[in-house]
């Protein structure tokens, strides 16, 4: 055993465990940063060498970040193909947004009068902060907290964590329509629809709310 500068004994292979922890955290950093800021398409083949050369890192941590992409929705293994920016079909697609907003709806209904609305406000500023900057990538994860943030108002945390995994199945569509949306719409108009949003929630009126969610935007998230 080795002694760190703090005098205590280190265990053997502990700074091997953290480098390798590290490595896993960059790759998954990376490769999550260029699925959503759009560097890779649905369906796209993600190679292992290529990875390995571009990111430094060996096969071990590369492919233990490819496994937590997958817990992600991020990414799928394919027998015999290897490994693929996720995909989903388009009934799918519109199966998980039709929850989405049925879980949505009811948090809004069940939202209470007083409930905290910082969670809501930082994630706006966050959003505007990115779009700002041209950061898509930002961008789409300030999207979703602001999503989460309004389903967490309702202060059932069961409800919260559903609504969570329906979000981690649709990220990379999420994403892909707020690209899609910026290159056809004004600028910056994916961003004023939540400054919207948040002031009909700041209203308090689950009305104006469900109005305004009613209006958030086209479903365009075909694959």
């Amino acid at each position: 055993m080795s002694v760190c500068h703090t005098g205590r004994v280190k265990p053997p292979g502990a700074s091997d465990e953290l480098a390798s922890a590290s490595l896993v955290d960059l790759a998954v950093s990376r490769l999550s940063r260029e699925i959503l800021s759009g560097a890779t398409d649905p369906g796209e083949r993600l190679v292992e060498e290529q990875l390995t050369r571009r990111f430094g890192i060996s096969r071990a941590p590369l492919r233990e970040a490819l496994r937590l992409l997958a817990q992600q929705g991020l990414v799928e293994h394919v027998p015999r193909r290897g490994v693929r920016v996720a995909t989903l079909s388009a009934d799918d697609i519109q199966e998980l947004y039709a929850v989405r907003d049925v879980l949505e709806r009811h948090a809004v209904t069940a939202t209470p009068p007083d409930a905290d609305l910082a969670g809501i406000a930082s994630a706006v500023k966050a959003m505007q902060e990115a779009d700002a900057r041209g950061d898509q990538f930002d961008v789409a994860t300030a999207h979703r907290e602001f999503h989460v943030a309004v389903v967490a108002l309702a202060g059932n945390r069961q409800l919260t964590q559903v609504y969570e995994s329906i979000l981690v199945k649709i990220q990379l569509y999420m994403a892909l329509n707020l690209r899609r949306e910026a290159e056809v719409a004004r600028p910056h108009d994916g961003v004023h629809r939540h400054e919207h949003l948040f002031e009909a929630v700041s209203a308090r009126d689950p009305a104006a709310v469900l109005a305004a969610l009613d209006a958030h935007g086209a479903r365009s998230y075909l694959p």
